[in-house]
């Protein structure tokens, strides 16, 4: 798979973090459903086996993310 796809990928989990640090959980929240419509795309055109563990472990992170967005927006 193309590397820039995960490099597109990272930069997005960033701002994810990004903006839950800035407590704007509805932006990290809107580019979480981004990053997440982009990470299932990439499994549907997966083939190889380290792309799909690769995926796997930003599926982790995105669901992690997803956790801290629900806390937050409890707080604010």
């Amino acid at each position: 798979m193309d590397k820039k796809k995960f490099s597109e990928l990272k930069s997005g989990v960033q701002e994810i973090i990004d903006f839950i640090a800035s407590k704007n959980a509805r932006e990290a929240n809107n580019k979480l459903i981004e990053v997440s419509e982009e990470l299932d795309e990439m499994l549907d055109h997966a083939e190889e086996d380290e792309d799909l563990r690769e995926i796997s472990k930003y599926q982790v992170l995105l669901n992690q993310l997803h956790q801290r967005i629900i806390l937050l927006d409890g707080q604010i």
